[in-house]
């Protein structure tokens, strides 16, 4: 075979090696799948949830957490309401200087002394300071006939209050009076007033000192 046809021969198999590489590229291409336009709608209903579950986690939190409140540690510990009342017990003594003030203090007078050979004071008075059950009494049913009080003796009635007041009133009255004007006794409770006021049962008769004198000690 002569060179010419040697040549001719090499560029015919160049040729059909390169329609070949062509064919086969164009079959590639035919069976690649096309690539879609924009952007997949996948990740962004995927990205879209995740905002929206952030978004209601963020609200539950801000109206259920606790705040870093440091009184929930303690379980113990009683949390109140912002703007809420707190309610205070009210001393007896305090309570009852009211009563005081409006029913025993026309006679006794606000500072306790009393009227001078009319009635008797409570500022430092062994009957006031005494045995509880005995001024219990006299709030109770009153008192008639002389009764001698830090050396001095009065005689006069007290009108009886036991119908007048409850017994709380009259546990916070006798309190008030123990430890005022620096008298120094202990509190009157209102059941104390309740036993008493029930052991006396039909008895209406005021009180006299003779008859107290023999109760208690």
């Amino acid at each position: 075979m002569s060179a010419n046809s040697d040549k001719d021969f090499h560029l015919e198999q160049g040729g059909a090696s390169d329609d070949s590489i062509q064919q086969v590229h164009a079959q590639l291409q035919k069976q690649k799948p096309d690539k879609a336009n924009g952007y997949s709608f996948l990740p962004l209903g995927i990205l879209g949830l995740m905002c929206t579950a952030v978004f209601f986690g963020s609200i539950y939190l801000a109206h259920y957490s606790i705040r870093f409140d440091p009184l929930v540690v303690n379980e113990h510990a009683k949390r109140e309401k912002p703007g809420a009342v707190v309610a205070t017990a009210v001393p007896p003594a305090v309570l009852g200087k009211k009563v005081f003030s409006n029913i025993c203090a026309t006679c006794h007078q606000a500072t306790g002394l009393g009227v001078p050979g009319v009635y008797p004071p409570l500022a430092g008075s062994e009957w006031a300071q005494g045995d509880e059950e005995r001024i219990i009494r006299i709030v109770l049913l009153g008192l008639n006939g002389p009764i001698t009080v830090e050396g001095k003796e009065f005689n006069n009635v007290m009108a009886p209050l036991g119908a007048a007041l409850k017994d709380d009133q009259i546990a916070n009255a006798l309190t008030y009076v123990r430890q005022e004007w620096g008298n120094k006794a202990p509190e009157v409770k209102a059941e104390t007033v309740s036993r008493i006021r029930a052991e006396l049962g039909a008895r209406t008769a005021p009180w006299t000192a003779a008859e107290l004198l023999k109760i208690g000690h």
